[in-house]
């Protein structure tokens, strides 16, 4: 719990709300500052702030998603989970659903039953607008070379290997699409 310890040492993470052992809690939970989780939360949990902090115990369980910036978990989760700022996974962790983080630390022995999604700074964003838009990209690019076939036999088949050559750092879709202009 190498996190828990920079926050408690700063005083931002002090637990403030505990949900004990035998208590269930039905519906959302919404908190500011800590919460500690050793029962059940039967419902979404919600952080107020972007300095709040969840933990939850290896007793402790969520069935809802969890929306937190900061989180420490130990128990059970079946729901997606979202850390805006640093989610680390202990241990005992067990989560059915995507884990939605900016930075995260997972501990030998933690699982996960989903996704791993990484988010910049914390909001979410679509995997397939960027490759959408790096294809519409290779079509463009791959266009234009083929516009110039008035140039003189000799250079036009040089022409497109040293364009090949120097789009090996592009995208994937592009290596293709100037692969299928040289044929």
């Amino acid at each position: 719990m190498l996190f828990g310890k920079r926050k408690k040492s700063g005083g931002a993470g002090r637990i403030e709300t505990l949900v004990g052992r035998n208590t269930t809690i039905t519906g959302d939970l919404s908190f500011t500052g800590g919460l500690h989780i050793e029962g059940e939360v039967i419902g979404d949990v919600l952080a107020g702030d972007d300095s709040s902090i969840l933990v939850l115990s290896e007793e402790g369980l969520v069935r809802g998603d969890i929306h937190v910036p900061n989180m420490v978990l130990n128990g059970r989760v079946e729901g997606d989970v979202y850390a805006s700022e640093h989610c680390e996974l202990a241990p005992r962790a067990r989560i059915t659903g995507n884990v939605y983080y900016h930075l995260i630390e997972m501990s030998m022995g933690a699982t996960v039953n989903g996704n791993l999604i990484h988010q910049e700074g914390g909001k979410p964003r679509l995997e397939f607008e960027g490759s959408e838009e790096a294809g519409a990209e290779a079509v463009q690019e791959n266009e234009a070379p083929a516009a110039g076939d008035d140039a003189p036999e000799g250079v036009a088949e040089d022409a497109p290997r040293s364009e090949t050559a120097a789009r090996a750092t592009s995208s994937r879709a592009r290596k293709t699409a100037a692969g299928a202009g040289d044929s």
